[in-house]
């Protein structure tokens, strides 16, 4: 790996940060103004709105203009979006702006890769950013619970600059000052992102235009039996991990008796599962042997279930730990296969707009469910069968979509092909 891949990576880490720690935040503001339960998964859901909003156009504009000034200005978006809650926002529109510069820095990020490595490294790259990201999600997390509660919060309260007035009277406003100045630090790495020099043909700028050309890729990337088998498991792998988040959260004050910011440990545990899965993917698991791990995401939704047996911390957090193993384990090489066809099909921008349509589509549809099922005042193990029977299913469903695939035709022999 070069220097400007490790650059991406530090960009990446901090603006991931600060995401995760923002989501935390705002999640307590919410249950300062007493917000009804069920609002508290639509956080996630405004954050993803624009994924799906902006898929026909973000991929466009990711691939005319250098990537690293595309993350750049995209973090700018973060920011403003952060310091809007200063000005008494509601957390959902302010949460919605950070989704909004997200969703045109994903394309960047993720298509950056295709263009500065070759295809056998994209699993071991994948690895590093999913391990990375995670990685920031645990100390996000983390960071967030700290802010809102506890030792950290009351002595950043108590700090004074001599001679200087802040302005900083409440937990929440320091909070989010320090979520701001970890944006501003991911965009002093973006600055650092060298140009990797890949020119796209002159991109469409009419908006009916770049639509069409928008579901003509979708339909590519659908139609090919590679693509539509690792767009099929990323797209419920995140819809599920996001709805997943939550109901961890939720489980943990039911079950296991935590308040918010003691709860947060719960899902960097899961995170700190995914970190370990994701390394050891990119370890053993080389780009053709990717389908062999569709397995392990029957086995999740299977384990998931269990959690409605648990209610001791000691059991909970190795059950959590290895839902993440698995998690982390079968998602990285379904990413990197996604990207390598998307590359080999269409342009890195366009490839990636798709995956993140699908899956945040997909996000949204679990999100939603699952705020309908709270505010139907389902019980919390209801909630959790169902989640598990539905990603358990789904994936075997997948796993027989592929097994029927290559009774027709080896797609295998397609990975690794030349970009055309």
């Amino acid at each position: 790996m070069n220097r400007g891949f490790y650059t991406i990576m530090a960009a990446q880490f901090f603006s991931s940060l600060a995401d995760n720690a923002l989501l935390i935040v705002a999640i307590d503001l919410l249950v300062t103004m007493q917000a009804p339960a069920w609002v508290t998964p639509l956080l996630k859901l405004t954050f993803v709105l624009f994924y799906v909003l902006l898929a026909a156009f973000v991929g466009a504009f990711a691939d005319a203009l250098p990537k690293g000034r595309v993350m750049f200005i995209s973090n700018l978006i973060k920011i403003f979006g952060c310091a809007l809650i200063f000005y008494h926002v509601h957390p959902l529109a302010a949460y919605a702006v950070v989704g909004f510069g997200a969703a045109v820095y994903s394309p960047a990020k993720y298509g950056i890769l295709t263009e500065l490595l070759p295809p056998e490294k994209l699993v071991v790259a994948n690895g590093w950013i999913e391990g990375l990201t995670v990685s920031s999600i645990i100390f996000g997390i983390a960071m967030g619970g700290a802010l809102i509660g506890g030792p950290v919060a009351a002595a950043l309260l108590h700090f004074d600059l001599p001679g200087i007035e802040t302005g900083l009277d409440t937990t929440a406003e320091i909070a989010l000052a320090v979520v701001g100045v970890t944006y501003l630090l991911a965009a002093l790495f973006n600055l650092r992102i060298p140009d990797t020099g890949y020119v796209y043909e002159h991109q469409e700028r009419h908006p009916l235009r770049l639509i069409t050309e928008f579901a003509g890729c979708c339909s590519i990337l659908w139609r090919d039996k590679l693509g539509q088998i690792s767009l099929a498991v990323t797209t419920l792998f995140w819809g599920a991990g996001a709805t997943l988040q939550f109901i961890v959260l939720e489980w943990a004050k039911q079950s296991l008796g935590m308040p918010l910011n003691k709860a947060t440990s719960t899902i960097a545990i899961v995170a700190v599962g995914v970190a370990v899965g994701a390394g050891m993917s990119a370890r053993f698991i080389t780009l053709r042997k990717s389908l062999t791990v569709i397995p392990l995401g029957i086995a999740m939704g299977v384990i998931v279930m269990g959690m409605i047996f648990v209610h001791d911390v000691r059991l909970a957090y190795p059950l959590l730990l290895v839902v993440g193993l698995l998690s982390g384990f079968f998602v990285v090489p379904m990413n990197a296969l996604l990207q390598h066809r998307g590359h080999v099909l269409m342009s890195a921008g366009h490839s990636i707009a798709v995956q993140n349509f699908n899956e945040n589509l997909s996000i949204l549809t679990m999100l939603a469910v699952y705020s309908l099922m709270v505010k139907l005042h389902l019980s919390l193990n209801t909630i959790i069968v169902l989640f598990g029977l539905f990603v358990a299913g789904s994936m075997l469903g997948i796993m027989r979509l592929h097994a029927a695939n290559q009774r027709e035709h080896d797609s295998l022999s397609l990975i690794g092909e030349h970009k055309h």
